[in-house]
């Protein structure tokens, strides 16, 4: 085992959540290219989402446009039926991204998703997009979860 895996292996039993990226279908990002997504804490996959708590949501994307807005909209899907699912701040220009948007340029959208007590127990999956000017996905992503108590 080499230092650096060491030091991973180290900082994983230190109980710092060492998740792996979320399994994700991209459902129609136009004006940009999602690299990564990651929900902390996430042990397995579907994630599993414990009423009461609240989840940390980062995508990693590069913006094929420039934009000097971007607002998030997020649904749980239902038996084929989009929910609205209400998160603390529908401005990405306040959730990890410095506006305005340039073209070509990596981001990390940071938000967080709470999961209220009186949610049913229920597997779903989310779809969360992030919007610029136009109203244009800049990106659009799904993955499933699990809400449980």
């Amino acid at each position: 085992m080499d230092v650096r895996t060491g030091f991973i292996v180290l900082i994983c039993l230190m109980g710092f959540t060492c998740a792996e990226p979320v399994k994700y279908i991209d459902c129609g990002s136009s004006t940009g290219k999602v690299a990564m997504v990651d929900i902390s804490p996430c042990a397995s996959q579907p994630c599993q989402l414990h009423k009461g708590q609240s989840y940390s949501v980062n995508v990693t994307f590069n913006s094929a446009v420039e934009s000097q807005t971007s607002k998030a909209l997020v649904h749980g899907i239902i038996a084929g039926v989009p929910v609205p699912f209400p998160i603390p701040i529908e401005d990405g220009c306040k959730s990890g991204i410095q506006c305005p948007i340039q073209k070509q340029q990596n981001y990390h959208y940071l938000n967080s998703l709470p999961v209220k007590s009186e949610y049913p127990t229920i597997r779903l999956v989310v779809e969360w997009e992030l919007r610029d000017d136009n109203k244009k996905d800049l990106f659009c992503i799904r993955f499933p979860v699990q809400i449980v108590s």
